[in-house]
C-alpha cells in the first residue's frame, strides 16, 4: 500500500511533526487551526485524511474531539500511536486517500484533507481523494484541503537556489507560464489557484474561504525564527489580516481551500 518514495522521504529526509512546531512552521500550523475552530461545534466528529505523525489530530482530540485518522505510511502512524495520550478520543488506521471504502457515507462534520493533495500527481487521482473526502462528509459539514504552491516553490527553490540550472528540473515548468508540473520523483504535487479552480468545478460545494497558510513566511523564515515574541504575535497579525487577499495568496507555499459541502 505504501509508497516508496513516499516512505524514503518522510522516514529519512522530512519531520513534519517538528516543522510545524517550528516558529516558522507554526504560522502554517495556526492559521490552519483558526480557520477549522472558527467552524468546529460542539460534539462534532472529526476524519483526517492522510494524517501523517497527527499534529492536528492530536490537537483536536486533546480539545475533546472525536477524531478517527487514516495514514498511508506505516511508519508515520507508529509515531501517531506513540504521540497518543489515553485520554484522547482518536483512532488511526492504514489507509490510502483515493479508496475511504471503510467509511460509511455522512458522518463526519469535519474532514482535513491537510496531506494527500501533496503528493497526488494527476488530476483524476486529486478529484478521486476531493469525492471520498465529500462522500464521507455529512451534508452542511466542512471540508479543508491543503495544497502546495507553485509559484513559491519556482522562486525558492528553482531560482533562489538554483535548482533551474538543472536540466531535469527545468524542464518541469512550462516555458511560457513557468507553471511547475509535479512527478513522483519531486515529491510534491504543485499547484496554482486556476487549477485548484478546476479540481472544484462540478462538486456540490460552497467555498468559503481560500488562504495562504504562510504567506510571507515561507521568504521570510530566518526573520520569522528571530523574531521576539512582541514581534511574531504582531506578524501573525499582519499574516491573518492578509492570507486571504487574493493578489497575494498566489506566491504563499500552502494554500487551503475550505468549503461547505452542500
Amino acid at each position: 500500500m505504501e509508497k516508496n518514495y513516499l516512505r524514503e522521504f518522510y522516514e529519512g529526509h522530512c519531520d513534519e511533526d517538528a516543522r510545524l512546531r517550528s516558529r516558522h512552521g507554526m504560522v502554517e500550523y495556526l492559521t490552519t487551526m483558526r480557520y477549522v475552530e472558527k467552524y468546529l461545534k460542539p460534539g462534532d466528529r472529526v476524519i483526517e485524511i492522510g494524517a501523517g505523525t497527527g499534529r492536528y489530530s492530536h490537537a483536536l482530540a486533546q480539545k475533546g474531539y472525536q477524531v478517527d485518522a487514516v495514514e498511508l505510511l506505516e511508519h508515520n502512524i507508529e509515531v501517531f500511536r506513540r504521540s497518543t495520550l489515553p485520554s484522547e478520543p482518536v483512532t488511526v488506521r492504514q489507509g490510502n486517500a483515493l479508496d475511504l471504502s471503510e467509511f460509511p457515507d455522512g458522518v463526519y462534520d469535519i474532514t482535513l484533507l491537510l496531506g494527500p493533495m501533496y503528493h497526488l500527481y494527476t488530476a483524476e487521482e486529486q478529484k478521486k481523494a476531493l469525492t471520498e473526502a465529500l462522500r464521507v462528509t455529512k451534508p452542511g459539514g466542512m471540508v479543508f484541503a491543503a495544497y502546495c504552491g507553485s509559484d513559491a516553490t519556482a522562486i525558492q527553490y528553482c531560482f533562489v537556489r538554483g535548482m533551474f540550472r538543472d536540466p531535469r528540473n527545468l524542464a518541469l515548468a512550462d516555458p511560457m507560464t513557468f507553471k511547475l508540473g509535479s512527478d513522483p520523483a519531486h515529491i510534491f504535487a504543485l499547484h496554482r489557484r486556476e487549477d485548484i479552480d478546476a479540481l472544484m468545478d462540478g462538486l456540490p460545494v460552497q467555498r468559503l474561504h481560500f488562504a495562504g497558510t504562510d504567506m510571507a513566511t515561507g521568504y521570510l523564515r530566518d526573520t520569522v525564527d528571530q523574531m521576539d515574541d512582541e514581534m511574531y504575535e504582531l506578524y501573525l497579525q499582519y499574516h491573518f489580516a492578509t492570507c486571504e487577499r487574493p493578489d497575494l495568496v498566489g506566491a504563499s507555499n500552502h494554500f487551503l481551500d475550505i468549503f461547505r459541502k452542500l
